[in-house]
């Protein structure tokens, strides 16, 4: 069983390429924040609490957060990854945050719920998330918690925690039963009356599909406008793809969910 949960949660290795891939997401990135330099703003005291600001318009924002198993990766990674929606008027918020072992995935939580909080006090308008991966788990976690915060779009999450004690994953973030089951959104109380896309590459393992699938079903049932989607051949990696289209299913969806937080 611990074999089978490394080989459904270890991402790197499913993906061969994974690291050509993801080179190519920093050197995409770099290009686009010279094309299109965004505004750095700070929401903490610490060299990671920042986010790059790629304004395209007024009213909602869509707040991006990166994956990286809350243990790599910051925001230079993934400027790409706001061009689609840009293109389509929507400014889009890529934030850093601190990685684990040096903090806690609690902490990681509360560092994104204040970058949240500080970007929609600076747009005077509501935020959509969206995230990958971990950032998948955090946007989840900030639809729980945040008034300001209407929909979020998870891409490839991870909503319960447990499983992920008996891979290689847990070597630094360090999670016990009890602190895993309290940050899975999947228990927490579900926040009635708000949207949830739980978006999955048709690739990925098993184990994905089910963390997406769970929680549309769970939250669904308790009040949450739920959708849940695989994109076909999509593995972890390529899944993000669409995001940097603005005429992609995947950008149009976010795009409508900004929208919607306009009314």
């Amino acid at each position: 069983m611990k074999r089978d949960l490394e080989a459904a949660y270890n991402n790197r290795t499913r993906v061969p390429d994974s690291a050509a891939i993801m080179a190519g997401w920093a050197s995409d990135s770099a290009a686009y924040r010279v094309a299109k330099p965004p505004r750095e703003i700070a929401y903490g005291a610490g060299e990671r609490h920042r986010l790059d600001l790629f304004e395209a318009g007024s009213g909602p924002a869509v707040m991006y957060i990166h994956g990286g198993y809350w243990q790599a990766a910051d925001k230079s990674f993934h400027s790409i990854h706001a061009r689609g929606l840009n293109e389509t008027g929507v400014t889009v918020a890529v934030p850093s945050y601190d990685l684990c072992p040096a903090v806690l995935i609690g902490d990681i939580v509360q560092q994104v719920r204040t970058a949240c909080a500080t970007l929609a006090r600076l747009i005077n308008a509501p935020v959509v998330v969206s995230g990958h991966s971990a950032g998948g788990h955090l946007a989840a976690c900030l639809l729980a918690t945040e008034a300001h915060v209407p929909s979020a779009y998870a891409i490839s999450g991870l909503f319960e925690l447990e499983p992920l004690i008996a891979t290689s994953i847990n070597d630094k973030i360090g999670l016990g039963a009890e602190e895993a089951r309290a940050l899975s959104p999947l228990f927490w109380p579900a926040p009635e009356g708000k949207t949830l896309d739980a978006v999955v590459g048709g690739a990925e393992s098993g184990e994905f599909l089910r963390q997406s699938a769970e929680i549309v079903r769970v939250w669904g049932e308790d009040g949450v406008e739920t959708r849940y989607e695989e994109i076909d051949g999509a593995n972890h990696f390529t899944v993000i793809a669409p995001l940097t289209d603005p005429h992609s299913a995947m950008c149009e969806r976010l795009a409508q969910l900004v929208r919607r937080a306009a009314r």
